[in-house]
């Protein structure tokens, strides 16, 4: 018992450790301890003669695992510790005890087979359905090791993860027989042989010559203490003295998101106070830039039949709020971007659609959930010198697949705009900075981005940081960028690995069930 739970804690440092800022090699082998567990549990029986239970060790492994690396989150709100670590427990703990059950009852190579693309189909799903935080993909650890991965150009971060699990049953199977040399041939040409491709990419990888400069700032507003209490006009002139340090030929200042804090109806926006405000300063100092900053944004509907799922209603007006990029220049036109990808509890309630029918039970759903529209289209903002640049909005930047849709509608260069102050200064700031660096990789896009407070900066098309503002930092960054617009495999075909590999976890649970159905009929032996 006391070696089980030794060996449970030790599988959770391993895995914790690449996301608290350490090496991402010990995911290598971090599921190996758990797979020994598993084995040994399988193996022995209780006192009376039952089969020990496996799942408390799964659970608590995965469980430990969540609260070590997302517990950051408990500062904006601790329900959003609790429900990532709930869903997440369930979802990994889901994957890993059906593998449990088809190594128990089936050969090793099914149950292998089950378990890493089960793996990988529930990091897939986590992805893309509505109860999302994906933060613990395996593939995202390497976010701090960009250099060893250079292939996610094909692969995306998911390539990462069925790297993690692969390795990690090779070295399993070594290990059971660690005594034959010959045994670690297979988990070293698995670790080495990727490592070394991507080394070699990283190394001949040339950036086209084509390139922008590019003008990062960080108002360093607090949003506890700070962000609601200063006067709009206040954070426009800061924001406007530091956007006023752009040289004069830079295609582009990005400002962060909700950057100017204040709700216009878009039908309206270019009279507003404010944008008036940035309009007169482009004109008078910046004629050649583009501004791209955040903002909160009203959408208005005729009707109750013509307002979409997640529209409010007050006063009998029916309309969406929206969290909003703004591109910004010398004429009167602006464009829109807005969020599409949102954060789970402050931005939108999963499956709303369903529970809006229920909204007789709630005095104001709209302000209950805080649900606030999605945006359907990733909007690309073209500069004055024709620079083209994808405004994704803080969370967008975590989803690989979605990332892409900027680069396919023409994004030659990405702006990220955050606010990673609600997290203080922790790891969550850290690896949503970082998690930029994987999405640079995989679309060879350079990436400039603008947080509230920490991190901004600049990242190249090889995931490389040239410059950043650090935590707790006022300032403007400027760096010139390299454009491109080629098309990776990655951002032509998306999530290739998470499709393929949720058709074989089907599959192999179909034959599964038909070979114990067979085994039961004594049709095979």
């Amino acid at each position: 018992m006391g070696k089980r739970i030794l060996c449970l804690l030790l599988s959770v440092a391993l895995f914790s450790i690449p996301w608290l800022g350490g090496t991402s090699l010990t995911l290598f082998v971090a599921f190996v301890p758990l797979l020994w567990i598993q084995s040994d549990v399988a193996a022995k029986t209780g006192r009376k003669g039952k089969p020990l239970r496996f799942w408390p060790y799964a659970v608590a492994t995965f469980t430990l695992w969540w609260l070590a690396t997302v517990w950051w989150v408990g500062f904006a709100a601790v329900i959003g510790v609790v429900a990532a670590t709930v869903t997440g427990t369930v979802l990994m703990s889901g994957a890993f005890l059906i593998y449990h059950a088809v190594w128990r009852r089936a050969k090793r190579a099914l149950a292998y087979t089950v378990l890493v693309s089960g793996w990988i189909a529930y990091e897939y799903l986590f992805l893309n359905g509505e109860i999302s935080f994906p933060w613990l993909v395996l593939g995202n650890g390497f976010s701090m090791d960009v250099k060893l991965v250079q292939w996610y150009e094909y692969t995306g971060a998911l390539g990462g993860s069925l790297w993690v699990l692969v390795v990690n049953l090779l070295v399993f199977e070594a290990w059971k027989r660690r005594r034959e040399p010959v045994r670690w041939i297979a988990p070293a040409v698995a670790l080495l042989l990727p490592a070394v491709v991507s080394l070699i990419m990283y190394a001949t990888y040339e950036e086209p010559s084509e390139r922008t400069k590019i003008t990062v700032v960080q108002p360093n507003i607090d949003p506890y203490h700070e962000k609601f209490v200063l006067k709009q006009s206040e954070q426009n002139e800061l924001l406007i003295g530091l956007m006023d340090q752009a040289p004069q030929d830079a295609d582009l200042i990005v400002a962060p998101e909700t950057a100017i804090d204040e709700y216009f109806w878009e039908e309206y926006l270019e009279r507003t106070p404010s944008m008036l405000l940035f309009h007169d300063f482009i004109r008078q100092r910046k004629p050649g830039t583009m501004v791209v900053t955040g903002a909160n944004t009203y959408v208005p509907y005729d009707s109750e039949e013509t307002a979409s799922p997640t529209a409010r209603e007050r006063g009998g007006q029916w309309y969406d709020v929206f969290n909003t990029a703004l591109g910004l220049d010398s004429t009167e036109a602006i464009k829109i971007h807005h969020k599409g990808k949102l954060v789970i509890g402050a931005e939108m309630l999963p499956y709303y659609s369903v529970i809006r029918k229920w909204k007789f039970l709630f005095v104001d759903l709209g302000g209950l959930s805080g649900q606030i529209g999605y945006g359907k289209v990733r909007e690309v903002f073209t500069a004055p010198g024709g620079v083209r640049a994808g405004p994704a909005i803080c969370y967008e930047a975590v989803y690989g697949e979605y990332f892409t849709e900027f680069v396919r509608n023409g994004a030659q260069v990405m702006c990220v705009i955050s606010n990673d102050g609600w997290w203080r200064d922790t790891p969550g700031h850290r690896y949503l900075f970082a998690y930029s660096r994987l999405r640079a990789v995989e679309n060879r896009r350079s990436i400039a981005r603008s947080a509230n407070t920490g991190i901004s900066g600049f990242i190249d098309q090889r995931g490389d940081v040239l410059q950043k503002l650090g935590w707790d930092q006022r300032g403007a960054l400027t760096d010139s960028l390299s454009l491109n617009d080629r098309m990776t495999f990655y951002t032509r075909y998306g999530d290739v690995i998470g499709r393929v590999s949720s058709y074989v976890f089907v599959l192999g649970l179909l034959y599964f069930m038909a070979y114990r159905f067979r085994r039961k009929s004594h049709i095979v032996d």
